[in-house]
């Protein structure tokens, strides 16, 4: 019979086993990409500004007394503000190919909602939209680009025999750096321009200043998204901190109207290319290996395309694909992933369809009543 309990980090030597254990599980996968261990500490830790307006519980399961799961119960106040919904969030999930132990892991998530007044546990969230989000339902053939979440195909079964129902499946697309833009992309740049439009690379040496300008643009661009929640200006300057040493200037675009914000675009290096090789450490020899391999970063993920809504329909999106084009193939990178993109999202798939972009990923949210 097997010996399963669910215990509560509650010190400094559960939290070592709960973020060692995908180091387990994922030991002989060879897509699987390893976060680095002081990145997972800092997510954790009181130093993240989301815990200013969410609380959590982590919980790890031990079969005979050795990890073999772990998950995230997450109530995030500023959902229930924003939305008016009793929702409560599962995140960071990961187990051993055991249905007992993914089960008792949901359950004591679901007791915990329900004892915060919670109706219903949606998820995985890491630790909100603005993070990492969903299960991988198709794509498991290559490895994840930066920050995107990757899992076994046994997780699906998992959680759909625990009764966990779709919510909502988001999109990742490919499409290979093109030697031409489009035309229809040109056109609508140059209509973009006649509209007083102009683009310009972020400046590092005004860092505050333009973080300062994609605030303006982040919440209110991205506010009627589904499950969209605003971040506060302090998770804004967290996240801008944890990307600074990533961004390349001329691939983060600001979209300018009478000198005003009006949108913003970010595209980073894959810098998973280079974390698959380090093992989740970054010593001495590690920051050396990094600055070595990141020479040989192939692709770029686009995170970020946001529009104010006053200045949509003007062809700001196209002008930012025009200018990102050049950079990236002045840089020599070959592909780009457009991740993620809700599966309703029309305008946006019809887009990546043009530029020549395959969908190849998907990943799903699921949810319950408690």
């Amino acid at each position: 019979m097997k010996d399963i309990t669910i215990e509560r980090v509650e010190d400094e030597s559960d939290l070592k086993d709960f973020i060692n254990l995908p180091f387990k599980i994922y030991e002989k996968d060879p897509y699987w990409v390893p976060p680095l261990i002081s990145d997972q500490k800092a997510l954790f830790s009181r130093k993240n500004p989301f815990f200013e307006h969410a609380e959590a519980a982590f919980f790890i399961a031990k079969k005979n007394g050795i990890p073999a799961g772990r998950i995230v119960a997450i109530v995030n106040y500023k959902h229930l503000e924003f939305h008016n919904e009793k929702a409560g969030f599962f995140g960071f999930f990961e187990t051993v190919h055991d249905n007992t132990v993914a089960g008792e892991l949901l359950d004591k998530t679901r007791e915990w909602l329900k004892d915060k007044g919670m109706e219903i546990m949606r998820g995985p969230m890491n630790f909100s939209t603005n993070e990492e989000c969903g299960f991988l339902v198709e794509g498991f053939d290559t490895s994840p680009f930066l920050m995107m979440p990757y899992n076994p195909p046994y997780y699906i079964e998992i959680v759909e025999r625990y009764g966990l129902k779709k919510a909502k499946d988001l999109f990742a697309y490919m499409v290979e750096i093109p030697n031409e833009i489009p035309e229809r992309i040109m056109r609508v740049a140059d209509f973009a321009r006649s509209n007083g439009v102009s683009v310009r690379p972020l400046n590092m040496k005004k860092f505050d200043d333009e973080i300062d300008a994609f605030k303006r643009v982040y919440n209110s661009a991205w506010s009627r998204n589904w499950g969209f929640i605003p971040m506060t200006e302090k998770e804004i300057d967290w996240m801008a901190e944890r990307l600074k040493t990533l961004i390349i200037p001329d691939l983060t675009l600001i979209a300018e109207i009478d000198r005003k914000p009006a949108g913003f675009f970010l595209a980073l290096p894959d810098f998973n290319q280079v974390l698959k090789r380090l093992n989740g450490r970054l010593g001495m020899s590690g920051i050396i290996k990094a600055l070595w391999y990141s020479r040989e970063i192939t692709d770029l993920r686009i995170l970020i395309l946001g529009i104010l809504k006053e200045y949509r329909k003007k062809g700001i999106d196209a002008l930012f694909y025009l200018e990102a084009w050049k950079a990236a193939r002045n840089r020599k990178y070959k592909r780009a992933e457009f991740s993620w993109v809700l599966e309703d999202n029309v305008l946006v798939h019809r887009v990546a369809e043009m530029l020549g972009a395959r969908l190849y990923k998907k990943y799903r949210i699921y949810e319950m009543r408690i």
